[in-house]
């Protein structure tokens, strides 16, 4: 038995019930483990902080206990049995044939190595240990080899550990897909996301992610963009990089440095269908959520947050965005550059219904585009021909899962004024849809979405009417293949544009 097994054993009983309990709670207290294991893991069973060399250390023993006596002349005789790394000794908890074999095992090794020493050992004590051997045999030996088994998994655990306070997060899309009227080609395209999600306090997440793709939308229509529609020529870049972390019990603060959505903090009010660009539900953007969402998203950072109103059925959020904050020149910066602004009152009325009303303000430079992630037409997001603007949007956004959640209803309207700053020009905006989510259809894990509605448009333009349906297979926990069909009608806002029909099967890995 290695020197490692002797000094798990001669520590304390809990080792041995974290060795001896089921492997479900062993796997799912590794860190715990860990740091138990580090604390006994010095020569002598425990550090000498914690070492009890006297009974009287024991905290929670006092000499009017009826085993005080039994536990003095162990402590005093052997130095076998020590308590708790508190200096607990906890003799009302239950104790388990293997805890019992642990601190047997550990009076076995002191009194070897009194022997070996030539001190003095009672023979009446050699002849009890004797029989105890005999009875507890079977469990010093499992206990040897469960505890040998830990030590193998321990080693494995810390050579391979990422970080102790960092988590990899990875997706990874395959899409192959078609536009059939237009002049398009096939395309077989990717995208990568690597997230490495760090945590200091156990209650904060700072989240730092590194993009790649090549998946460019389809030519010369407007609308119809993916959800991993993103293209750096496969250039590895920061994608996103934001801190949230919670003032109290009721708010929760998002700190974004790059590259922040509105989708990252405020309920999208959007069951099933929105994963948050990724790529596990919706095919495309405009299925995802209500395009409020996509108003002013911003390359530098801003602030959010969400405050949670009796018992979380209500939630305020709020938050703004810089879109060049980083840039110290004229017309840009924090607050002198392209904006947005979002407030949004969430009401979950049931588990089972949501209802959100959200508003935007947004300023918007030379035709810089009110909408981002490509959702709308190109009038829609620039609807007075590249003049400086402001915005006005007002969302109602509703959701309700319903037959024990094998079917989830969403629905959204979206208004937006557009004000030109240096003329009395102005614009409307509209947008509008219905989408229908079947979790776990045919097949835990799986998903099926149709999705109609009308992607933003500007009020002298024709409705660019968009429908979809997909079916998400899972076929494992890291894998789906997602086969799918978008058909939009005047995709740039003309009901002389053909129609636009995009088909596409998506394959996802996550990790």
């Amino acid at each position: 038995m290695s020197k490692l097994l002797r000094n798990i054993l001669i520590g304390a009983p809990v080792i041995a019930g974290i060795a001896m309990g089921s492997s479900v709670q062993a796997q799912t207290d590794n860190s715990q483990m860990l740091n138990q294991l580090r604390s006994y893991s010095s020569e002598g069973g425990v550090s000498s902080v914690n070492q009890v060399t006297n009974v009287n250390q024991l905290r929670d023993v006092s000499p009017a206990d009826w085993a005080y006596e039994a536990l003095r002349s162990l402590v005093d005789r052997y130095g076998c049995i020590v308590g708790y790394p508190d200096q607990t000794y906890r003799g009302n908890q239950a104790l388990s044939r293997y805890e019992f074999a642990a601190g047997l095992n550990a009076c076995l090794n002191q009194i070897e190595r009194l022997i070996a020493s030539s001190e003095a050992v009672i023979r009446e004590d050699i002849e009890k240990i004797n029989r105890l051997l005999q009875e507890f045999e079977a469990e010093l030996a499992t206990l040897g080899g469960r505890v040998d088994s830990l030590e193998g998994r321990v080693a494995f655990l810390e050579d391979h550990q990422f970080s102790t306070t960092t988590k990899l997060q990875g997706e990874v899309v395959f899409g192959l897909a078609q536009e059939f009227n237009y002049d398009n080609q096939a395309v077989f395209q990717d995208r990568v996301r690597l997230a490495f999600v760090s945590s200091f306090t156990g209650k904060d997440s700072l989240y730092t992610r590194l993009d790649a793709g090549n998946a460019r939308t389809f030519n010369d229509i407007d609308t119809g963009a993916f959800t991993y529609s993103f293209d750096n020529g496969n250039n590895v870049e920061i994608g996103w990089l934001a801190y949230y972390f919670p003032i109290g019990d009721n708010i929760d603060v998002y700190l974004p440095a790059a590259f922040p959505l509105w989708q990252d903090f405020v309920p999208t009010v959007s069951p099933y269908l929105d994963s948050f660009t990724g790529a596990t539900a919706s095919l495309s953007s405009f299925g995802e959520s209500s395009p409020i969402y996509k108003i002013g998203l911003a390359a530098g950072g801003g602030v959010g947050a969400n405050v949670s109103l009796l018992d979380d059925k209500v939630v305020l959020s709020g938050g703004y965005f810089g879109d060049q904050s980083f840039d110290p020149s004229q017309g840009n910066g924090l607050f002198n550059g392209d904006f947005s602004a979002l407030g949004q009152l969430t009401f979950n009325a049931t588990d089972d219904i949501q209802l959100a009303a959200t508003y935007v303000r947004g300023y918007f430079q030379n035709g810089s585009g009110i909408f981002d992630l490509g959702v709308g037409t190109s009038s829609a997001s620039n609807p007075l021909n590249d003049a400086t603007i402001t915005t006005d949007s007002v969302g109602l956004q509703g959701s309700w899962t319903l037959m024990d959640s094998k079917v989830a209803v969403n629905a959204f309207g979206l208004w937006t004024q557009a004000n030109a700053t240096s003329n009395p020009q102005d614009a409307e905006i509209w947008s509008y849809g219905l989408g229908l989510a079947f979790p776990d259809l045919g097949k835990e894990g799986n998903l099926g979405g149709l999705i109609a509605g009308v992607e933003p448009y500007a009020e002298d333009e024709d409705n660019p009417i968009h429908v979809e349906g997909f079916y998400k297979y899972q076929l494992n926990d890291n894998i789906s293949v997602t086969p799918g069909l978008i058909y939009i009608i005047a995709p740039s806002g003309s009901s002389d544009d053909d129609d636009a029909v995009i088909g596409v099967v998506r394959t996802t890995f996550t990790f």
